[in-house]
This record gives C-alpha cells, sequence and structure tokens, in this order.
C-alpha cells in the first residue's frame, strides 16, 4: 500500500465531517500522486469549508463552480462532483443510522468482500484499492494488504 510514500496515521474520525474528508482524500488520491494531494490538501480543506458533510451535500451549481476554478486543489470535475454526491449519500446514511460510524458499525458481521461491495456500491469513484485506504485510515478492520483486487 505504501508504494514508497509516508503512510498517514490511523485514527477514527470524532465526526462524520472526518469520515467525509478522509473518503474524499482516498478518492481524490486514486489515479493522482499521493503527494499532489497531499500537498493540496490544505487547499482541499478551505474550498470545501472543512468538508462539513451538510454543507458539502447542500452545494448546488454555483459551489461547484467555484470549485472548479479554484487553483487551489485538483479540479477534475467528475471527482469534486463524486465529492458532492458521496456527501449527499452519507447524508442519507446518518440520518438512518446516527452517524457515519454507526452506520459502518451495521456493516461488522460482513464478510471484507461484502462490505467492500457495499461500499464500492454506494459511493461514487471510490474503487476497492481506495476502500482499503479509507478503512484503513479511518481505523477499520482490514484484511492484509494483497497486490491483487481478490
Amino acid at each position: 500500500m505504501a508504494h514508497g510514500h509516508e503512510i498517514p496515521p490511523r485514527a477514527k474520525p470524532t465526526d462524520d465531517n472526518g469520515y467525509l474528508e478522509t473518503l474524499t482524500k482516498a478518492v481524490f488520491q486514486s489515479g493522482f500522486s499521493w503527494m499532489v494531494i497531499r500537498q493540496k490538501w490544505p487547499d482541499f480543506q478551505q474550498a470545501f469549508k472543512g468538508f462539513n458533510v451538510q454543507r458539502v451535500a447542500s452545494y448546488g451549481d454555483a459551489d461547484l463552480e467555484r470549485l472548479l476554478a479554484d487553483p487551489g486543489i485538483v479540479r477534475n470535475r467528475r471527482k469534486v462532483t463524486e465529492t458532492i454526491q458521496n456527501s449527499r449519500t452519507m447524508v442519507d446514511l446518518t440520518d438512518e443510522h446516527g452517524s457515519f460510524h454507526g452506520y459502518l458499525r451495521t456493516l461488522d458481521s460482513l464478510f471484507y468482500a461484502q462490505k467492500r461491495k457495499l461500499l464500492v456500491d454506494q459511493f461514487a469513484n471510490l474503487w476497492p484499492t481506495g476502500l482499503f485506504v479509507f478503512l484503513w485510515l479511518v481505523d477499520e478492520p482490514v484484511p492484509e494488504w494483497e497486490k491483487r483486487n481478490s
């Protein structure tokens, strides 16, 4: 998983905003240099207003255009749009389960492959490797890393 990069510490987010931020980082790192994303992350935090889940979920066209004009972030329309979509999915899940952490607890009885399929299907542009990274970063149980996506 490291690919020669410094791996950030694992830490369970303290709130849903932390889960959205970590999920967004996993989405943006997919297909991009992790170093570029890491260097730009303070600008991402500012552009997405601290990744407040409710606020990002309410973003409309003007917010999308503001983000796409921000030179401090990676201005990939698909990934920015998917971040907004993912925040809306997270709002739906937290409304139903009280918190995103609470939602994750409902998946505890699933095998990793089942959990992976469910989460990859629910969240836009979260592929198996990105999901592994996300779960690992938020201190959720993951299997030993393998080079293949079994």
